[in-house]
């Protein structure tokens, strides 16, 4: 049983890095919402004063700001549906004996390690472009006329892209909690009678709620923050401008610190609010 004095150490030596951690949190979060009362051109005069709440005004009655926010959200849940739905798929399949089972799980898994950048790069010029892609190829031959995709289909393109990179963390988090039911219950029903959707719905399905609810937080909290695969492949435009995507735009294109500030804090309280709106999801599911 640890003492008082045991206790004390151990505070004691968490204490530096307990600090660095808040210093590294909060410093930056401190210069953000100072920058955000103040009108700060570096290229146009530096500091120009405070300005108040000028910058969060003109932040949220801009015309791209709620638009933004909904194309956050409609590429959030695009991402979400899709992991998850064939992410319960993968790792279903990954579960039955197979030859070269190892090596299988592997290839699953390597898109999660390639660099976001590298991922939509390959994705925009191998298989999207609409001359030389994999996919126009297939639209040609099925004598389709070949999909524009990052000006037809851009937001559906960026899902797909950023769905094929967070598919394999689904999987993995999905397979471990398969892996983890009890093979009797299963193999109880079998006997039973009960079909293979009824085994499911009534045992594997609400095995896997908590799997399920972490993935969907790990992934949201993520996703809301999307840049590089927009930045890559559409540059914001035909509706694929997200939030962070309109922040970076304000701050380096039109270098307006304050502007951009200001849209960060916007970013925060909509990243809390979603976080705090799942954790409630996870809460219940974890307590069930």
């Amino acid at each position: 049983m640890a003492t008082q004095h045991s206790r004390s150490a151990a505070r004691l030596m968490m204490a530096p890095a307990v600090v660095l951690l808040l210093g590294w949190m909060l410093i930056p979060l401190t210069m953000t919402l100072y920058f955000s009362f103040k009108k700060y051109l570096p290229m146009r005069g530096g500091d120009l004063g405070w300005v108040g709440f000028d910058n969060y005004v003109r932040f949220v009655t801009s015309s791209a700001f709620w638009p933004s926010v909904m194309t956050t959200l409609i590429i959030v849940g695009g991402v979400l549906a899709i992991t998850v739905g064939l992410g319960i798929l993968l790792a279903i399949l990954l579960n039955q004996p197979m030859w070269g089972q190892g090596f299988v799980r592997i290839l699953v898994i390597a898109p999660f390690f390639v660099m976001p950048t590298v991922s939509a790069l390959v994705w925009k010029n191998m298989f999207m472009d609409p001359n030389y892609g994999l996919f126009a190829h297939l639209w040609e031959f099925f004598g389709a006329t070949p999909v524009q995709w990052m000006s037809q289909a851009s937001l559906s393109s960026i899902v797909i892209i950023v769905s094929w990179q967070w598919l394999p963390f689904a999987t993995l988090i999905l397979l471990t909690a398969i892996q983890s039911l009890d093979r009797e219950q299963l193999d109880a029903a079998e006997m039973d009678g009960a079909p293979a959707t009824k085994r499911f719905a009534y045992i594997t399905l609400p095995h896997l709620g908590r799997a399920i609810t972490v993935v969907i937080l790990i992934q949201t909290i993520f996703l809301l923050s999307i840049f590089a695969e927009i930045f890559v492949t559409t540059g914001g435009a035909f509706g694929t401008k997200t939030l962070t995507y309109l922040i970076f735009q304000r701050v380096l294109e039109s270098q307006n610190i304050g502007l951009g500030s200001a849209g960060g804090v916007y970013a925060i309280i909509l990243a809390n609010i979603v976080a705090i709106f799942l954790m409630r999801i996870v809460g219940k599911n974890l307590d069930a």
